[in-house]
């Protein structure tokens, strides 16, 4: 049985471990501990399957500036599932339940640099059409974002900005 909760303390090794497994790299692991270290790691969940943690998903600020006005929102980077149980629903249970935690806690809209063939099932749509670029160089098809309050993005234009260590890391 899968349990999806929020990240204990006694998380953090095995948070590194499923990010630098699925990743086959360790960007992702340092990014997550960057934005625990600076306090912005808004939503922190791990999959837990048989006392084992397989899945972790995380969420932090960004702000979308433009000439004289800007608004919040939330990105959703990185989700990572351990290898061998990826492609059995563990990534969509998480964003399914990382988004809910994001409408509960009242954010608008969120943005992800991801899959384009996988984040559309949750309702994502490439957001360069819809006046929301990316700071730094990112494929169209990849930059997306998700409207958690309808309405939100209507006339609101502008570039999302990243924490610094995002880019750092990406």
């Amino acid at each position: 049985m899968l349990t999806i909760r929020p990240e204990t303390r006694g998380d953090v090794e095995a948070i590194r471990r499923v990010n630098d497994q699925a990743f086959g790299r360790g960007a992702e692991s340092w990014l997550v501990d960057k934005l625990r270290e600076r306090g912005v790691l808004t939503i922190s969940l791990v999959a837990v399957q048989d006392d084992e943690i397989v899945g972790h998903i995380a969420f932090s600020p960004v702000v979308v500036e433009s000439e004289g006005s800007s608004f919040e929102a939330i990105s959703l980077a990185p989700m990572a599932v351990l290898p061998v149980y990826q492609r059995g629903g563990i990534g969509s249970q998480m964003v399914r339940a990382g988004l809910e935690e994001c409408r509960r806690l009242g954010h608008e809209a969120v943005v992800v640099l991801g899959h384009p063939d996988y984040y559309p099932r949750f309702g994502f749509v490439m957001a360069g059409p819809r006046g929301i670029d990316c700071e730094f160089e990112a494929p169209e098809e990849a930059w997306m974002v998700l409207e958690l309050r309808q309405g939100t993005l209507a006339g609101r234009r502008g570039r999302v900005r990243f924490q610094p260590e995002f880019k750092e890391a990406a």
